[in-house]
């Protein structure tokens, strides 16, 4: 999110400034520093804070990883390699700063495999910065599963200073400038008529509508509807930069799994920056209400919010693309 000329808040501003710390007078990360975990509501500023700091970095030693995209590529790492610890250490590489935006624990298994990976950073001394929708307590908030994370938890406290950055104010609500995701519109009703094609993700075979134009059309049935993995929307993406996800029901009458994937997807789809479209039975507030128990549906609807509300949106000629498998 780029909120354009918009004066930083106090609490983005004191981030900022503690994120400069980190920072040598020429800009270079310094050496054993203790990294910063930047926490608050979906769209106070987290990402754009973050985005600034690591564009001010002159380092080759840093990376930046979008969560959903690098735990898909540990899995595909250490499918190649057969070790978890080789494929951390393939992904970080030698960099002295590694940057996680949107970093959330939901599941028991995930979070074993975070619990390898900040050992694995905090056994090199690495720099961490942080971004999540939740303070580190709140990680794997599951009671049946929440201790066995805490030693993990524990870590993070013990290596990051933990910031709030939680204004008043969702700055999605004020950014002006658009393009990729945000050229994409919410529209209410049914989706034209298309033609039917296959796309192969994995080892999974989907029914989709693809054009020649980059663009991927789904109903959202046969995407989130069936055991598809944020892995699964990161390749897409990769594939395809435009989107048009078909006939989202009200989601309280969907089990929770499939409004789970719909959240996965929009993080996956907004970090790539790609175009996404929707046509959705009821507007935005009437398509959320009622879902209980879906972790990071207020973020996805913060997102969704950003999409232009249309009442029509440009025509997409979609025919089947064999090609496409």
């Amino acid at each position: 999110m780029e909120i354009g000329d918009i004066e930083p808040d106090a609490d983005q501003a004191r981030a900022a400034a503690r994120l400069a710390r980190l920072l040598d007078g020429r800009g270079r990360p310094r050496k054993r520093q203790r990294g910063v975990y930047l926490h608050g509501r979906p769209g106070r500023g987290k990402t754009m804070v973050l985005n600034r700091f690591y564009a001010s970095v002159d380092s080759e030693r840093k990376r930046r990883f979008h969560f959903h995209e690098f735990f898909a590529e540990l899995h595909s790492a250490a499918h190649e390699s057969g070790s978890i610890q080789t494929a951390i250490e393939a992904l970080t590489g030698n960099a002295r700063l590694v940057c996680f935006d949107e970093f959330h624990v939901h599941d028991i298994g995930d979070a074993m495999l975070i619990a390898r990976m900040l050992r694995a950073l905090f056994a090199r001394r690495t720099t961490l910065v942080v971004t999540s929708n939740y303070p580190p307590n709140e990680l794997l908030p599951n009671p049946l599963f929440h201790a066995k994370f805490q030693p993990s938890i524990d870590e993070i406290q013990a290596h990051l200073d933990v910031l709030a950055v939680d204004g008043p104010l969702d700055y999605r609500t004020r950014a002006t400038a658009r393009g990729g995701f945000t050229n994409g519109c919410y529209l209410v009703g049914p989706a034209p008529a298309a033609g039917q094609t296959e796309i192969r993700v994995g080892t999974r075979h989907l029914i989709a509508r693809s054009d020649a134009d980059g663009c991927l059309a789904i109903d959202f049935a046969a995407l989130c509807g069936t055991p598809t993995a944020a892995a699964d929307y990161v390749q897409l993406a990769h594939r395809y930069p435009r989107w048009l996800l078909r006939d989202i029901p009200p989601l309280r009458t969907v089990p929770p799994d499939w409004t789970m994937r719909l959240v996965n997807l929009v993080d996956v789809l907004y970090d790539a920056d790609s175009e996404l479209t929707v046509y959705a039975a009821e507007p935005l507030p009437g398509l959320l209400s009622g879902v209980v128990g879906v972790p990071d549906l207020a973020r996805a609807a913060s997102r969704l919010g950003e999409l232009q509300n249309s009442a029509a949106a440009g025509q997409l000629t979609l025919v089947d693309n064999p090609g496409s498998k």
